[in-house]
């Protein structure tokens, strides 16, 4: 039943049908968790949050953040011979809460392929497991990847890569994998808020950039998203997750629109893995050699300044 955490079964990553019923039971438990709302999920204390960057298939970073946030290792992609990767945080896993975003798209390629769609198949599996403690937010390298887009990264054209290691791994089973894997990032919510009486925190994997602000939606958060929102630079989805260089100015537009006190957000490099963008939002890294966290207490959220000095490191 979506609702409650779910007891953690086998995951074959090599076989069509545990891939294909993990994404498709991922989506339903996007949809179906109690905590999303229109486009958003949303969550209140008490508990903790841990706020995440970009991930792009970092399995050690991936162990660290299940581990914190006191979910099954082994859906991870830990053995469960393996020691824990480190101190939990939450000791309760009650009210401990874990934001994943650009999960896909992987430095380390085998013969050019990109077998990213593990991972996704794997945070599928955790959100069954734990629909109202895991938010898994939709970012702009999984939107391209369902919507044919070309991104490029390193020279490696990265949706061309995730396609080609599917269609190697299934063979005639790769349609259906494509279909499941597309359904699920169709199901993931575009941001996460908090809802505090001491301010609410908005988690995205972006904000529009300046300039597309005339084309952006603002109602987007409180309704469903529809096919015209994945639009290429037309659609309030591409535009919120594809959105780079916001400044001051259109940052306190969207607090007065949207009431929110603090945003994390990802999508851009942060090298020590934070960057601080006045007025409130900050920026994550959590897939590179210096990736961070952010620890959140939900009753009591951080404020910009707050956060530069709170987020952890995912090694060491």
């Amino acid at each position: 039943m979506i609702g409650q955490d779910h007891s953690p079964g086998s995951l074959d990553l090599r076989d069509p049908r545990s891939v294909i019923d993990t994404l498709r039971r991922g989506a339903e438990a996007n949809r179906d968790a109690s905590c999303r709302q229109g486009s958003i999920d949303v969550i209140r204390g008490p508990g903790r949050l841990i706020a995440t960057g970009d991930l792009h298939d970092n399995p050690l970073h991936l162990a660290r953040l299940a581990e914190l946030a006191e979910l099954p290792l082994n859906l991870a992609g830990v053995p469960d011979s393996e020691e824990a990767p480190g101190e939990g945080l939450c000791h309760s896993g009650i009210g401990c809460h874990l934001t994943l975003h650009e999960l896909i798209h992987s430095d380390r390629l085998v013969d050019g392929m990109d077998f990213s769609y593990r991972v996704l198949t794997r945070i599928a599996a955790l959100k069954t497991f734990a629909p109202e403690r895991v938010h898994v937010l939709l970012a702009n390298h999984e939107l391209s990847q369902i919507i044919g887009a070309g991104v490029i990264k390193n020279g490696v054209r990265c949706t061309e890569a995730f396609n080609q290691a599917i269609d190697y791994t299934f063979d005639e089973d790769a349609v259906v994998v494509h279909e499941a894997v597309a359904d699920f990032i169709r199901s993931m919510p575009l941001a996460m808020r908090v809802e505090s009486d001491r301010g609410d925190v908005l988690c995205a994997h972006s904000l529009p950039a300046p300039g597309m602000m005339q084309r952006f939606d603002p109602g987007i958060l409180s309704r469903e998203l529809t096919e015209d929102d994945y639009i290429p630079r037309e659609g309030s989805a591409h535009l919120m997750v594809w959105g780079r260089g916001y400044d001051a100015e259109q940052i306190e537009d969207l607090v007065e629109r949207w009431g929110v006190s603090l945003f994390v957000l990802g999508h851009e490099h942060a090298p020590s893995g934070i960057n601080v963008v006045e007025p409130c939002a900050v920026v994550l890294n959590s897939d590179h050699e210096r990736g961070v966290y952010l620890p959140i207490d939900l009753d009591d959220p951080p404020s910009i300044h707050e956060a530069s000095l709170a987020v952890r490191p995912l090694r060491g």
